[in-house]
């Protein structure tokens, strides 16, 4: 794996071995990030089921000003670590090393807000519930939410959001979420 663009393009990153961790294919993440390029930015970023820190790495590199990387896996975690590292990106990281509810829980306390959030489960988890979660504490009100899911089970829309938009890369999709705009 590598970093595809920005200050540390072409840089190397591991990714966690065995099957828990499903890496984002670098078509994918080229596509997705050619989309994202004017909210990066500045942007402040979390990574929710980081896996190897991909996606949040990838947006550091571009322009993102901050990121926090959740996973709950102490295996990810290391890899996590040692990739943040590699990258000298301590300064503009944090990682979690637990379970995603308990993390929104976290950042809501320390009064965290986000402009834009990757979601990146193992495909059988339901995010609906999870992104309300998120689009009601920890979204910034202009902020976005990227799911990457199995093309053939795109996630429900969630409660006060709306899709932004919506695209497919060989089996793999992704749904892009928005606030929802308030009717008067």
């Amino acid at each position: 794996m590598r970093i595809i663009a920005g200050e540390k393009r072409s840089r190397k990153i591991e990714a966690p071995q065995g099957q828990d961790t499903r890496p984002t294919a670098d078509r994918v993440k080229e596509a997705l990030f050619s989309m994202l390029q004017s909210r990066l930015y500045g942007a402040r970023v979390l990574d929710l089921y980081a896996g190897s820190g991909a996606l949040s790495l990838e947006a550091l590199s571009r322009g993102a000003e901050y990121a926090v990387l959740v996973d709950v896996s102490f295996k990810a975690g290391k890899v996590i670590r040692q990739n943040i590292e590699s990258l000298s990106y301590q300064e503009k990281t944090k990682f979690l090393n637990m379970e995603d509810m308990r993390a929104i829980s976290h950042l809501e306390a320390e009064g965290e807000r986000f402009d834009l959030i990757f979601l990146d489960p193992p495909y059988r988890i339901d995010t609906k519930s999870t992104c309300e979660r998120l689009a009601e504490r920890l979204l910034s009100d202009d902020g976005m939410i990227v799911c990457e899911h199995d093309k053939k089970t795109p996630p429900e829309t969630p409660k006060k959001m709306a899709l932004y938009d919506r695209r497919e890369y060989g089996i793999t999709g992704l749904s892009f979420f928005v606030k929802a705009e308030e009717e008067t």
